[in-house]
């Protein structure tokens, strides 16, 4: 059984209640899906020194890669915004990673979704062969 958009955004939504942000008080939720319909979520955590705060994005793919995941098929961003967020540019390219042709869904504050293949953002992203 596959999770709908809006069931995403509300575990996204959950995990942005959990999101560490004393500094900007932008707090961020992530939902990342796995090819088989796993569901593994992440919020933001700031620091700081800056330089050690890791996003919503990439905590739920760090969490995913704990449990043993590794292909991606979407995720889905929420924040309180005015405007729907797309990912920054590291998160770009963590995700790009995994699958550089990964579905994004960002919603705001109100629920306005902008949705995006990571492609499009990140027509040409790092990429080393893989020793595997």
């Amino acid at each position: 059984m596959s999770l709908s958009n809006e069931d995403l955004i509300v575990r996204a939504r959950h995990a942005q209640q959990n999101a560490y942000a004393p500094y900007s008080q932008f707090k961020v939720g992530a939902a990342i899906v796995t090819e088989d319909g796993q569901v593994f979520t992440g919020c933001n955590v700031e620091n700081s020194t800056f330089g050690a705060t890791s996003c919503a994005e990439r905590n739920a793919v760090y969490c995913a890669i704990c449990a043993g995941a590794q292909v991606f098929t979407k995720i889905v961003i929420v924040t309180d915004s005015e405007e729907p967020v797309m990912p920054c540019g590291i998160c770009r390219q963590v995700l790009y990673e995994f699958n550089p042709d990964i579905e994004i869904i960002a919603v705001n504050a109100s629920g306005k979704k902008d949705r995006v293949r990571l492609s499009e953002i990140l027509p040409k992203g790092f990429e080393l062969e893989k020793k595997r």
